[in-house]
This record gives structure tokens, sequence and C-alpha cells, in this order.
């Protein structure tokens, strides 16, 4: 049984990841709709924020569900576990944001998560099943994003093909608050659910709800307040890296990346698959750039998200090593 202060100080670190998650990733919901300058950057967070905290009301949680109960065996996780997952994600996220790298959010929790888990068990604790699935899933969803961008692109090209570049661009203005909408609904549902997973962990290893248990009111809201509210304070290094500094992005493009992405997430979500919006979002903008010319997409800075991406799990798995034994010394 865990002590309801240290039940209480977890699920307020967990807040706090997911505020950040939310800051962190605000980028996704975003960048396209204000490099198209569609929306001003506090109009797009604040419409971003809207759809984050929506999505509770919209979509089952069975991405929480797999955080809780299909990444690392149920008998593991204790206080000192999840507070070290959730103090390596943390730190991880706050420098990939200094350096304005689109890292996953949930890949880092997902990795603390995991080295602390197989610091106090051995690497038993890991459920292998789970953990393959989602490693399948940082190579799937870029590339599902990449393809659903490029196919919507080349679409909308062919049927506004004797349209003028303004009658294309009044058009696609209008449709890219829908689609930031709809992105952010996809990145609502998807990463949200990874703290609600942490936390319903929590609440059952501290004896405080059963594993059959649904997952309370209160945490699903709470979770999604604490991401959208996140999303309202806007990472802007990493705005600038996905919106600008990757491709020259036009309201077409922005529309084209966002649906292709939310459709990517919203169908993840549905089966329960916890992917990383930020890797969706990138493989959807470079679909859309891959449309117009190979030198459209910036591939140095391509390379340097895709290096973030690679050591996003392995370094936070260490984080989570190191802060589980600092966290023994107290």
């Amino acid at each position: 049984m865990i002590s309801l202060p240290v039940i209480v100080s977890i699920i307020f670190v967990a807040l706090v990841f997911d505020f950040i998650n939310g800051f962190h990733d605000s980028a996704n919901s975003i960048a396209t709709v204000v490099s198209t300058r569609v929306l001003s950057p506090r109009t797009a967070v604040l419409w971003a924020a809207l759809f984050n905290f929506s999505a509770a009301f919209l979509f089952e949680v069975k991405v929480a569900t797999t955080i809780g109960k299909g990444v690392v065996q149920a008998h593991v996780p204790d206080a000192r576990v999840l507070l070290a997952g959730l103090l390596a994600a943390i730190i991880w996220n706050l420098l990939t944001w200094y350096y304005g790298l689109p890292s996953s959010s949930s890949h880092t929790l997902i990795g603390g998560f995991a080295g602390a888990a197989v610091m106090k068990a051995g690497w038993g604790a890991i459920i292998v099943k789970g953990f393959v699935k989602i490693a399948i899933f940082i190579v799937v969803s870029p590339v599902l994003g990449f393809v659903f961008g490029f196919i919507l692109m080349v679409i909308v090209l062919n049927v506004f093909r004797r349209s003028s570049p303004d009658k294309v661009d009044r058009y696609f203005r209008r449709g890219q608050l829908f689609s930031a909408a709809f992105y952010s609904l996809g990145h609502g549902t998807n990463d949200a659910q990874k703290t609600m997973g942490i936390i319903y962990i929590l609440l059952i290893s501290g004896g405080y709800l059963n594993s059959h248990s649904p997952i309370p009111i209160w945490v699903l809201l709470s979770c999604f307040l604490a991401m959208g509210l996140g999303t309202l304070c806007g990472g802007w290094r990493i705005v600038k890296t996905m919106g600008q500094k990757m491709v020259k992005l036009r309201p077409v493009d922005g529309f084209c990346a966002e649906t292709g992405g939310a459709v990517m997430l919203l169908g993840t979500a549905l089966f329960g698959i916890p992917v990383s919006t930020t890797h969706t979002i990138t493989g959807a903008i470079m679909g859309v750039g891959a449309t117009q010319k190979a030198s459209a997409v910036k591939w140095g800075v391509a390379t340097q998200i895709v290096w973030a991406w690679i050591l996003t799990i392995p370094v936070s798995f260490l984080f989570g090593v190191v802060i589980y034994k600092a966290l023994g010394l107290f």
C-alpha cells in the first residue's frame, strides 16, 4: 500500500509531465496552421487546446489501457519506478524542447518507465509483445504519416489543377481550421492517455483500484486538462523547426499534412496503439513536401529529427535507470 501523500505527489509529477507534453508537442497541432499564417500563434494554441481537451469526451481510453497493462508486468510498478519514469521523461522533453527537436513524449515516457522497471525487477519486467508493438510503430507511424500526406496532396493537386493559386489558397485557408481541429483531436486522444495510464498503474499498485477497475473520470479529465493547458503555452522552438525549417508550407500543404496525420492517429487510437504524434505529423509534412520536389524537404533538418527519434527510448531508458538508483539513496 502506497501512502496517500506519496500518491498525491506522484500524480502531481504526472500532471506536470502531461503539461510539458502539451507544451512540447503543441507544435504537432499548430506548426502548420501558424506557419501558413491561417491563424495567429495565440489563436492557434487556443484552437488546439480546445480540441485536445474535447477528445476526453469523444473517444475510448484504449491507449491508456495499453500503457497501464501492456508495457510492464503488473506486479513491478511501485512509487519509485513510476516517479523515476516520469522524471526521466520530463528531463528528455525539456532537453529536446531547448534544442527545438520534435521528439516523442510518448516514447520518452515508455523508455523511462521501462528503464526504472528493469532496474527494479530485471528484463523479465518488460511485456515483450507490448513493447515490440510500440517499437514497430516508431517506424510505421512516420512512414504512414508520409504516405497519407503524400496521397492526399496528390489527390488535391489533381482535383484543383485547373484552379488558380489564389483560389486554392483561399479554399484551404478555411480548410485548415478543420484539419487543425481534426489533428488536435487525434493528438489529445493519443497523448493525454499515456499519463492516464501511468496514474492508473499508480492507483492499482497503491491499492486504491484493482486491475479490473475502469479509469476514474477525475483521472481522465485532469490529464486532458493538463495537456490542454500545456498546449496553450506553446513550445515555439519546435513550432519553428517543424513549420519553417523542414518544409516551407502553404495552406493546402498544411491541410493535407494535418488531415493525413489525424487519420493515422485516430486509427491507431481505436486499436489502443500508443504512437508518436510527433513522428506522425513530421512524416506527413515530409510527405507533402515530397510532392513538390525532393529538395523541398530540408533533409539535413529531417536527419537531425530522426536521430532524436532513434535516441529517445534508449536515452530515456538510461535516465530511468539512473534516476531509479538515485531515488534509492533517499
